[in-house]
C-alpha cells in the first residue's frame, strides 16, 4: 500500500550483497512494480563470493553500484539491513522502509519497518508478503506481485544460503517459507546458483587456515596471511568449523592494509558478533558484529596509531582466544 503512492523507488542492498539480500531486493522490486513504482535495486561494494556472482548472473540480477547519496531516489527501501552505509552520505539517507532480520532496530523516521531478529533469512519476510499477497508461486495472472520461478528459486535459495540449509539460526518460518516457494522452484537455476565454480585461491586460503589453526579446547582461530580475495575468509572459517572437537573458529587475513576478520560457532555459550566486538572494540578504525552462530569485522592500520609494521599478529591471535574464553 505504501508503494501505491510512490512512483520512482530504489531498492537498496547492503555493501557486498549476498544471496539472501538479492532475492529480498527482487521480491521488493516486484511487489514495486505490482503496486505501479518503478524500482532500482542498488548496492555499495563488490560482489564477489562465486555463490553471489553465480545467483546474480543466473537470476538476471540487474542491480547498479551507489557512489553517493545523490545516486538514490527520494524513496528509499533497505533490505537485509537497516543502516545504510558504504557509500557518501550514507547517514543522510531516510529510509521509507525497512526490511529486515538483524539486530538493531530501523531509523525511526521510516514510515514502514519490520525487522524480526528472531528470523534466519529476511527472504523469508519477503516469501511471507508474496504468500500474504495472494501470489501462486510460478503463475503469472495480473492480480498479484509476479513471484515467478526465478525469484522463488532466488528466495529459496537466500532463505537456504543464510541458515546454512536450515540447519542455523532458523525457526519455523524458514521452514513454512521454503515448503510455499517449493512448487515454483526451477531445479536447475538452483543447482547453477549452488555450485559455481570456485576461485583457485579460495581453495588455497581454506587449506592454509586448516594447516595455520591454532587449538586451545574446542576453539580454533587461524591467521591465512595475506590474501587478495577477502570472500576466502568467511569460507575458510567456515572449512574449519568441520573439524571434529571445534565448535567455535576466528579465521583473520590481511589484505591491502586492513585485517579482515571471519568467525563461526555451534556453540551455544558463545554469540560470534558479541565476541568479535570484544575483540576489537577498544582498537582505533576496527569494528565487528554479527549474530550468535557467525560474525565478522576488520581492522585498519590507515589513520591510526597503530603501524602496519608494528601490529602483532600472536598479539591478536591471543585477543581473539580471550575474547572466546570469556576473558575479554
Amino acid at each position: 500500500e505504501l508503494l501505491r503512492e510512490r512512483d520512482d523507488v530504489s531498492v537498496l542492498m547492503h555493501p557486498n550483497p549476498d544471496p539472501d539480500a538479492m532475492a529480498c531486493a527482487l521480491g521488493v522490486a516486484a511487489i514495486a512494480e505490482h503496486a505501479g513504482a518503478t524500482p532500482q535495486i542498488r548496492y555499495s561494494g563488490e560482489i564477489r563470493h562465486q555463490e553471489n556472482r553465480a545467483f546474480r548472473t543466473v537470476l538476471d540480477l540487474n542491480c547498479e553500484p551507489v557512489e553517493s547519496h545523490e545516486d538514490l531516489n527520494e524513496h528509499v527501501v533497505l533490505v537485509d539491513h537497516n543502516d545504510p552505509r558504504g557509500f557518501d552520505g550514507a547517514e543522510t539517507v531516510d529510509p521509507l522502509a525497512v526490511v529486515d532480520h538483524h539486530p538493531g532496530g530501523p531509523p525511526e523516521t521510516a514510515t514502514f519497518a519490520d525487522v524480526r531478529e528472531e528470523y534466519g533469512a529476511c527472504a523469508t519476510i519477503l516469501a511471507e508478503y508474496f504468500e500474504g499477497l495472494g501470489a501462486d508461486p510460478a503463475v503469472t495472472d495480473g492480480t498479484t506481485p509476479n513471484l515467478d520461478c526465478a525469484l522463488a528459486t532466488g528466495l529459496l535459495y537466500g532463505i537456504l544460503a543464510d541458515t546454512n540449509h536450515l540447519t542455523r539460526g532458523c525457526n519455523s518460518a524458514e521452514f513454512a517459507a521454503s515448503s510455499y516457494l517449493f512448487e515454483g522452484v526451477d531445479e536447475d537455476l538452483l543447482d547453477r546458483i549452488a555450485n559455481p565454480q570456485v576461485d583457485a585461491e579460495v581453495l588455497d586460503v581454506r587449506a592454509r587456515a586448516i594447516h595455520s589453526r591454532e587449538v586451545r579446547g574446542p576453539h580454533a582461530v587461524s591467521d591465512v596471511g595475506e590474501i587478495s580475495n577477502v570472500d576466502a575468509i568467511p569460507q575458510a572459517a567456515d572449512e574449519l568449523l568441520q573439524l571434529e572437537g571445534i565448535s567455535s573458529v576466528v579465521v583473520f587475513g590481511d589484505r591491502n592494509g586492513t585485517i579482515r576478520l571471519s568467525g563461526r560457532s555451534h556453540d551455544d555459550r558463545i554469540h560470534m558478533g558479541e565476541t568479535l566486538d570484544r575483540a576489537v572494540h577498544d582498537l582505533p578504525a576496527a569494528s565487528a558484529g554479527g549474530h550468535a552462530r557467525m560474525g565478522g569485522g576488520q581492522l585498519s592500520f590507515e589513520n591510526t596509531w597503530i603501524p602496519r609494521d608494528g601490529f602483532s599478529r600472536p598479539g591478536f591471535r591471543e585477543r581473539i582466544f580471550d575474547a572466546l574464553s570469556g576473558e575479554r
